[in-house]
């Protein structure tokens, strides 16, 4: 059956409303650049972080949005790629959001390197046996291929380009958090990221955090403009959330038992999923519960079944817990000591050997994080107030619903 030709408009809502919400996001960015300034101006002895944590509450940011980022375009996948007719209409929102999300991080990133200009050097001279070289292809590399992407579904004439373009772009975004995921899993000298299951694990995650940042940001868009989003598309969405919070809740189960029948380990099992204090904390009552078994009762109870509230609800707990989860991964990794020394008893030593480094994160790197998430949710709000991205009803078609 010939679905209907969709039609295409701006992001509409009244005037005060647009520009008091991108105030909110203007004022959170100039926080953010202040306090960048500040630890720019000062040091890094302001921040939180040492010789044993050197990636900060700003790095968990950076790699929450880059992750969500690749997550993000998963819904443009499933229309254009692989022909899921309630996706397609939402592919250009879809690209875009994926597009500023990626930007935010970034952005994160460099304002916490202290010297962003020395960023020239990273671009300009590469180390091919790192995985941080690559991680600088794979990153622009993705933007250029998803607003390429983006530009194929938007004009007419490059549309039959937009299937082998959005190809690449689902390749090249499987690859973007393979490599991010790389970065932890070839750091064998720290226990907590030695692991092969790394990669899979952050692409799962991806799939989770970019669908709930779509369903959120998609159903804040139509609110505003008072539009209504059909039952059946918001099902569909809904369950895609609830596989992919499930699917990460496998592969940190596997990422556990593994760590648990290997002994070398233990130590630091023990550590998470006993005795880490303010991580143990995060992994059970942020990762697992909030991020996970909440947001599961949310989607597939049947006292919830129909609740957008709880569509809502359920995935910003899917955000929120997985911001414990990478707080977990990144700090919480760096915080578990190294046996700088293995296999031998060390008496004393002078390089911090079997201590738990102690990390506090600082107000200045907070605001600098969440001045990344107002940076993406702001190109999102310029951005789709420029281009037509948003169909002009999301009303389910009468010849899926009559199927369904």
């Amino acid at each position: 059956m010939q679905m209907k030709t969709v039609q295409y408009r701006e992001l509409y809502c009244t005037p005060i409303r647009y520009w008091i919400g991108l105030g909110v996001l203007a004022l959170l960015v100039a926080i953010a650049l202040g306090s960048a300034y500040y630890m720019e101006h000062n040091g890094h002895w302001v921040t939180g972080m040492s010789n044993q944590v050197v990636w900060g509450l700003p790095h968990v940011f950076a790699i929450f949005l880059i992750v969500a980022a690749s997550g993000a375009l998963n819904v443009a996948s499933i229309g254009s790629v692989f022909g899921g007719p309630l996706y397609k209409p939402l592919g250009r929102y879809s690209g875009l959001l994926a597009v500023a999300l990626l930007i935010g991080g970034l952005l994160v990133l460099v304002l916490d390197l202290g010297r962003p200009d020395r960023l020239i050097v990273a671009m300009t001279t590469y180390n091919f046996k790192s995985i941080f070289a690559w991680n600088i292809f794979l990153y622009t590399g993705f933007m250029v291929i998803v607003i390429a992407y983006l530009w194929t579904m938007m004009e007419r004439k490059a549309n039959k380009f937009s299937r082998p373009v959005g190809f690449l772009a689902f390749f090249w975004r499987l690859a973007l958090t393979t490599g991010t995921g790389s970065i932890f899993g070839f750091l064998v000298a720290r226990e907590a990221y030695d692991a092969a299951i790394m990669a899979p694990l952050f692409i799962i995650m991806s799939f989770s955090y970019g669908l709930a940042f779509f369903i959120l940001t998609l159903m804040s868009a139509f609110i505003w403009g008072d539009r209504e989003i059909g039952d059946l598309r918001m099902a569909k969405l809904k369950n895609l959330l609830g596989v992919f919070v499930g699917a990460v809740f496998f592969f940190t189960l596997v990422y556990h038992v593994t760590n648990l029948y290997a002994t070398q380990h233990h130590g630091y099992e023990q550590f998470l999923l006993l005795d880490g204090g303010i991580y143990t904390l995060m992994f059970w009552g942020g990762q697992m519960l909030i991020g996970t078994l909440i947001p599961l009762l949310l989607i597939y109870a049947p006292m919830f079944s129909k609740s957008r509230y709880g569509v809502a609800v359920a995935s910003f707990l899917v955000l929120l817990g997985g911001f414990f989860q990478l707080y977990v991964i990144v700090i919480g990794g760096q915080a578990y000591p190294m046996s700088l020394f293995p296999g031998m008893e060390v008496v004393e030593s002078g390089f911090f050997d079997g201590v738990v480094a102690q990390y506090v994160p600082s107000i200045w790197e907070f605001l600098l994080g969440i001045g990344g998430i107002a940076v993406a949710l702001a190109l999102v709000a310029v951005g789709a107030r420029m281009l037509k991205v948003f169909p002009e009803s999301l009303e389910d078609p009468e010849e899926l619903v009559a199927k369904a």
